[in-house]
């Protein structure tokens, strides 16, 4: 294998700045409390001047290294230019066209066309776009299948790799968890601007580090650069299960997003709904492969960004008179602080939070003896049934009645709902509902006492541990990193790397933008209203309590801010009511949603595919024969990853956003010691890289189950397993840094000949 010219100045100082306006930042966050231009410092920088650090990062090395190298004599840039020019015409007309229903739909929708009618005609038209892509785009050849062909020109692979890279996480979960983390997450939990800088700084790392190094190999998927590197069978096999564990975590979160917003526009139970868009996702990733997914995908970006920037520009122009909500929401940022201010010293709120410690107690005690308080309180209930006699059919027997049923049937499912809502209640006894001042760079105070100061500390360290595993883990995400196999040349792959982190900049300026404008709204102009006379969208979305959840806890029958219980996947969903936008636009959203959560679906699945088909399966044979059976064998593997991820789904295991920040630390752990050792360390052995792989994996997945409360529960094991604190969404840190060391130390022991 032949090892890239080392560029060790550009390299060191690139990196340099990419670490200083990361970590840098995010350690003196709490001392850059400055506001300037009514923006505090830390909050803009991490939110957005990062953001912008990272594009100029990724743009001076593509063309400082494209000005360096020679240009490839076999490539032929006349006929690039021409193809590249009819793509811009037709993907003109499709954005065209898709803009012209929105608005033919927008005055249907004036003149009295029915709700369903216009959903159900929008969605069905990008399916059926999104169908006829890939329908057109069938293949069976091999290079066609894997990597498009390698033709795909930098702008529309970046088009591509932002709609890919954005999935159900970025578009539906991510504004709704700045809403409620903040600056850096609440209740222990690292979140927050994290994974804006850690979403977005990954792709310094995959510019100066890994994506140019693989393209210049000319291969298929990534388990094919640890056979090409390392030789041997192990490197390729284990490097394919690795890649078919993290992508399929990765892909459960989006056939959950993908059940959420189908369940949601069509009224359907949530597993139909996840069997309707799978079947979405299967047109384009199963008939095509590659090349049909990337203009699926360049597609699927457009009405993704639309979807997110329409309400977001209406809700700023609605409340700041200026529809450039990155530019506008500072502003908002300071009445937030104050509207929290007036939350805290609020003898109202006081009053909820208060019950809310009375709950909490009283469920605390019961977990003292479970199995006694569950007897009694079932007797209790029995005994006011019977005290009614002949009143036992009146609305408040049958309300014991239920009751009665609801309770649990047995000690360990009371123990399990009991602690859980004794959690959660204890967490909303606290000042605004246990969520963090919006702007306040993590909880606990350094200069406090010493238990705030342990807390400061904590919270900082967290923080720092995510966005680490974010960015290693954007490095080492097997489907992001074979988009860039489809181009051309290593000039395009390259500009693809910077045109993707423009795309995806677009949403993620945003994304913070419409997590303070939606906390806003809720603060000024919802808390305080009369339960009746609340927004009729808050009792639409109350039908699934997961989303939103509100009570008269104080018996007010006034709404207080710690009444009011928002679900991360809310606020997108549900900005164009908020904003008091058309119906129209909600379908929109939803159709952003499902674009987001199909088209990351689409790369993971032809990423197991393949990991199946041709790493594991065939192991890389080249004939024209062999090669057309690993195409038919990937589509098979495909598909039956498909059902399998879409019953897990259907679970509901977790969170959309914990189960892909999860994948990341997985990917991290895995590839990114052995991957980029290998490119830029001749001494990497094939022997360091099999240690280094598994070790990292190993540490990853057993640091996240030895710190589930199930697993300690089933174990006995008592207190916290945390290592340093940091949690199991972090698991990757360790896994990192265990897979660097085994792999340098095993490299250094082994012979120079284990490597090819």
């Amino acid at each position: 294998m032949a090892f890239p010219r080392r560029q060790w100045p550009l390299h060191a100082v690139l990196l340099l700045v990419w670490f200083a306006s990361s970590f840098g930042v995010v350690f003196f966050a709490r001392d850059l409390q400055q506001v300037f231009a009514g923006w505090p410092v830390a909050f803009w920088f991490a939110a957005q001047g990062s953001l912008l650090v990272f594009i100029a990062i990724v743009v001076i090395f593509a063309r400082a290294s494209n000005q360096r190298d020679p240009v490839d004599p076999e490539f032929d840039q006349i006929a690039f230019r021409q193809r590249t020019r009819k793509y811009h015409w037709r993907f003109a007309l499709v954005v065209a066209g898709i803009l012209a229903l929105l608005l033919v739909l927008a005055f249907a929708e004036r003149m009295g066309m029915h709700k369903a009618w216009i959903a159900g005609i929008f969605l069905s038209c990008t399916l059926v776009l999104y169908s006829v892509i890939g329908v057109y785009g069938r293949t069976s050849e091999a290079s066609e299948y894997y990597v498009a062909g390698r033709r795909i020109p930098g702008l529309y692979n970046g088009m591509a790799t932002a709609a890919d890279w954005m999935s159900a996480a970025s578009f539906i979960s991510l504004a709704g968890g700045l809403y409620l983390q903040g600056f850096s997450g609440y209740g222990g939990q690292p979140g927050g601007l994290a994974y804006i800088m850690g979403w977005t700084g990954g792709f310094c790392l995959v510019s100066l580090l890994v994506a140019p190094y693989l393209r210049r190999l000319n291969l298929y998927t990534v388990p094919d650069y640890f056979a090409k590197r390392y030789g041997g069978r192990w490197p390729r096999m284990i490097a394919a299960m690795a890649a078919v564990v993290v992508s399929f975590t990765y892909v459960v979160a989006q056939i959950y997003g993908v059940g959420l917003i189908t369940s949601r526009i069509t009224g359907v139970h949530f597993e139909i709904g996840i069997l309707l868009g799978l079947g979405g996702v299967l047109v384009c990733s199963f008939l095509g492969g590659m090349r049909a997914v990337t203009w699926t995908q360049a597609v699927q970006y457009w009405v993704m960004i639309l979807a997110f920037l329409i309400p977001v520009s209406w809700l700023a122009y609605k409340q700041v008179g200026n529809p450039l909500a990155p530019i506008a929401y500072g502003q908002q940022l300071q009445k937030i602080a104050t509207l929290e201010q007036d939350l805290v010293d609020s003898p109202l709120e006081r009053q909820v939070i208060t019950e809310y410690a009375k709950r909490a107690d009283q469920l605390e005690k019961k977990l003292q003896n479970v199995e006694q308080s569950l007897r009694q309180e079932r007797q209790e209930i029995r005994n006011k049934l019977n005290a009614m006699g002949s009143k036992a059919d009146d609305d408040a027997a049958n309300q014991l009645r239920h009751d009665l049923a609801a309770l649990p049937r047995d000690a360990s499912v009371a123990r399990e709902r009991w602690s859980n809502q004794a959690s959660d209640y204890r967490e909303r006894s606290k000042p605004l509902g246990g969520l963090a001042r919006h702007q306040l760079p993590f909880e606990g105070d350094p200069d406090g006492s010493a238990e705030q100061q342990s807390i400061f500390d904590s919270s900082r360290l967290n923080f720092l541990a995510l966005m680490f595993c974010l960015m290693v883990g954007t490095a080492g995400l097997p489907h992001l990193l074979t988009r860039y196999y489809t181009t051309p040349t290593v000039a395009e792959t390259r500009r693809s790397v910077a045109w993707s982190l423009v795309f995806i900049a677009l949403l993620y300026v945003s994304a913070p933008a419409l997590a303070v404008l939606v906390k806003y709204e809720v603060m000024a102009h919802l808390v305080g209203q009369q339960f009746d006379a609340l927004p009729a969208w808050m009792a639409q979305w109350s039908r699934d309590p997961s989303l939103l959840s509100y009570s008269d806890v104080n018996g007010d029958g006034i709404l207080q801010f710690a009444e009011l219980k928002i679900g991360p996947d809310l606020v997108m969903l549900a900005s164009p009511e908020i904003s008091g936008l058309p119906y129209v636009v909600s379908v929109l959203v939803a159709a952003g949603g499902l674009a987001a959560a199909l088209s990351t679906a689409d790369g993971l699945l032809l990423t197991i595919g393949n990991a199946l088909a041709h790493d594991v399966y065939f192991k890389g044979d080249s004939s024209k024969a062999q090669a057309m059976r690993r195409v038919m064998w990937s589509k098979f593997a495909l598909l039956v990853v498909a059902l399998i991820a879409a019953y897990v789904a259907a679970q509901r295991p977790a969170g959309i956003l914990y189960l892909v920040a999860a994948s990341f630390s997985l990917a991290g752990a895995a590839f990114v010691p052995a991957m980029v050792l290998g490119i830029f360390w001749r001494r990497a052995t094939r022997v360091g890289a099999i240690g280094g792989m598994l070790t990292g994996l190993a540490v990853t997945i057993y640091y996240m189950l030895i710190n589930q409360a199930g697993v300690r529960q089933h174990l006995g094991l008592d207190g916290s397993g945390l290592w340093m604190g940091i949690q199991p969404v972090s698991a990757g840190v360790f896994g990192f840094m265990a897979g660097l060391l085994v792999t340098v130390v095993l490299s250094l022991v082994s012979t120079p000949e284990a490597s090819d």
